[in-house]
């Protein structure tokens, strides 16, 4: 298989790589190579490569900047997935696109589905939503993935921000009151492999995530007991505060936990064993 990625340098697109099977030509762009905002340059890209299989895991991720940025945010999020769904149409390739549990407002009290109604809470969770809808009224065979608090050992996440920050610090507050589950990158990928394998996957949205639930306060508690274990130096006190206490431009949905029920219907998916990952890539890192 032929595959076009975007966002080559990030995270899921690092981790994308890693897990690509024998035999598979990929060809990696990121936001220097390929301006996804540019449909003609879209277009060339793939009349030149010809994929049979596009992953889109370029987005603009910057939560708070996006509340002065909503123009480049929108150019990034909408109009970029808008013109992969249209070239994958135009040349019959398969389309992934990667979204968020920020199109959600984090009300609800039981893991959101994929049919519940949305409501984002700022700019960042707008413009992936309004992504979303503007892939699927193109090309209605693509599949959207919905995920959430995503984790790597590569790029800049929660799990390497709070191993450098533990160093030197003897106490950190991280916030009690937003819960979710979190994904690590490298399942994501697996997860995106199987599931374009399968001949009777329907175009639309699917949610994945980790499959343990907890707050960042307790994600951070697990991260710095496993770094530890791993001869991690720094001994920071984990103190809890609310999101009051952490205020930033832009308001986080209080729940994220995703319903991955759909998604695991394909029998080989599971979702992210976040705790397992989170061994892997701690040894890795420290």
């Amino acid at each position: 298989m032929r595959v076009l990625l975007t966002g080559a340098d990030g995270q899921l697109g690092r981790c994308f790589q890693d897990r690509l099977p024998v035999g598979w030509v990929i060809r990696e762009t990121d936001a220097k190579t390929l301006d996804i905002t540019d449909c003609l340059a879209v277009f060339a890209e793939v009349d030149s490569f010809k994929p049979d299989l596009i992953v889109n895991a370029a987005a603009y991720t910057a939560v708070d900047k996006a509340e002065s940025e909503s123009e480049i945010a929108a150019l990034v999020n909408i109009v970029g997935p808008r013109n992969l769904a249209n070239a994958a149409l135009n040349s019959n390739a398969k389309f992934v696109h990667i979204s968020t549990d920020y199109v959600f407002d984090g009300n609800a009290v039981i893991p959101y589905k994929e049919t519940d109604v949305t409501n984002p809470l700022g700019v960042y969770g707008q413009t992936k939503l309004d992504g979303e809808l503007s892939v699927l009224a193109v090309n209605n065979s693509a599949i959207v993935i919905r995920t959430a608090w995503v984790f790597s050992e590569y790029g800049n996440n929660f799990v390497k921000t709070m191993l450098r920050l533990g160093i030197g610090r003897t106490s950190l507050g991280v916030v009690t009151d937003q819960r979710g589950c979190p994904t690590y990158a490298g399942d994501i990928a697996k997860a995106i492999l199987l599931l374009v394998q399968k001949e009777d996957v329907k175009g639309g949205i699917y949610h994945y995530c980790g499959d343990k639930e907890v707050s960042w306060f307790e994600f951070a508690e697990a991260i710095f007991k496993q770094a530890k274990m791993d001869g991690y130096s720094g001994s920071p006190e984990v103190k809890g505060i609310t999101t009051v206490e952490y205020p930033t431009p832009a308001a986080r949905p209080k729940y994220s936990v995703l319903n991955c029920q759909k998604i695991k219907k394909y029998s080989e998916i599971k979702e992210s064993d976040w705790q397992t990952a989170l061994a892997t890539i701690c040894n890795k890192l420290i």
